[in-house]
């Protein structure tokens, strides 16, 4: 596995790190789990609850999101980065109104947070990367930047071993992806 190779990269990474070890915890000791989320443990379930069923498939899918995002750093997917602004931006929203509606615990609030500021830091990876790469180019702006090579044009085979123009994400010599391809 490659190392991310811009600042937005970095932060995507670190929480697909975090993403799936906390999944893997989840799935290999869930009573850890529920304590660290700040939820009590009974020393035992009612008939019908199945609090297990739930927190296995949501650890599964922890498990499977650190992987994802760990792919898109390896990539350079800065769409995928985008996108996680704005997603992991309503991920806090909705976890700190259940705290406030005493859905959740207090110490819930944590993971709400935890989801506020990795968005904000991957917000600002992404700003950081368009200025690097824009002064870089020479200019100021979009228009300024290096002009794009296709993957497959870097020796990348496509998944049917051709040189396919599907290889990955757009990018230039640098590897980090042009200007156009950073925050809108």
């Amino acid at each position: 596995m490659r190392l991310p190779r811009s600042g937005a990269g970095w932060t995507v990474a670190v929480f697909g790190v975090l993403a799936l070890a906390m999944g893997a915890v989840g799935l290999l000791m869930p009573e850890m789990l529920l304590r660290m989320l700040g939820f009590e443990v009974p020393s035992s379930r009612a008939a019908g609850d199945h609090t297990g069923t739930f927190l296995m498939a949501s650890s599964m899918a922890s498990f499977n999101m650190g992987v994802y995002y760990l792919l898109a750093t390896a990539t350079e997917w800065r769409a995928f980065f985008r996108f996680t602004v704005v997603f992991r931006l309503v991920t806090f929203s909705v976890f700190t109104l259940a705290v406030l509606a005493d859905v959740a615990p207090g110490r819930f609030f944590g993971v709400a947070a935890w989801e506020g500021v990795g968005a904000l830091a991957t917000a600002v990876g992404l700003w950081w990367d368009a200025r690097r790469s824009s002064s870089a180019g020479g200019g100021s702006g979009r228009g300024s930047a290096k002009p794009a090579v296709a993957a497959a044009g870097r020796g990348r085979q496509g998944a049917d071993g051709s040189a396919g123009g599907s290889a990955g994400p757009v990018v230039d010599g640098s590897g980090t992806g042009s200007a156009a391809d950073a925050v809108h």
